[in-house]
């Protein structure tokens, strides 16, 4: 199982995801990111940043 937790990316999101894998954590995300945070597109920075913070559980 992987976890992510958005505030660890954007400081006073309290958004949370509990997944089976990486890929299916950066999908949940990459959805929240345009509907919460008005996003049109994820950048590679984001992306990496997101990856370097999905832990194991």
């Amino acid at each position: 199982m992987k976890a992510f937790a958005c505030g660890d990316v954007v400081p006073g999101c309290d958004a949370r995801w509990v997944c089976s894998s990486e890929d299916e954590v950066l999908a949940q995300v990459a959805s929240h990111a345009g509907v919460v945070h008005g996003l049109t597109q994820v950048s590679p920075e984001m992306v990496g940043a997101v990856r370097a913070n999905i832990a194991t559980v």
